[in-house]
């Protein structure tokens, strides 16, 4: 069991730093080709598929280019079951802050992500 909670822990700071980084590689070490980014926007349930959201990624100066801090904690890893985990982490591109809600599953011995939900805040 701590392995896969090093594992998922480590595949989550793959992905704060691909966020950070603008790095879509990285991004697609850990995102399921098949997930996708949930939200409640203006009260419309809005989902963006990975390839739209990595294509986003690349059209957008990465928080590291623009010189912007980092603010990254992991809250929380939830390990339910051998196969299923929720990680709970906070990160920063400001003005925007995330909450996002990471839903891992284990797949052929690896962990990925199969769902994220997130919200946002502005400062």
């Amino acid at each position: 069991m701590n392995d896969d909670i090093k594992a998922i822990e480590a595949a989550t700071w793959t992905y704060l730093d691909g966020l950070y980084e603008g790095d879509v590689e990285k991004l697609g070490q850990v995102f399921h080709p098949s997930s996708a980014l949930t939200q409640s926007l203006e009260g419309e349930l809005k989902i963006v598929p990975r390839a739209e959201w990595f294509e986003a990624v690349r059209n957008r100066a990465s928080p590291k280019a623009a010189g912007l801090a980092r603010g990254d904690h992991v809250l929380t890893i939830d390990l339910v079951g051998p196969s299923l985990a929720l990680v709970k982490v906070k990160c920063q591109m400001p003005p925007r802050y995330f909450t996002d809600l990471l839903s891992f599953v284990k797949l052929d011995g690896k962990w990925v992500v199969a769902q994220k939900v997130f919200m946002t805040e502005t400062a």
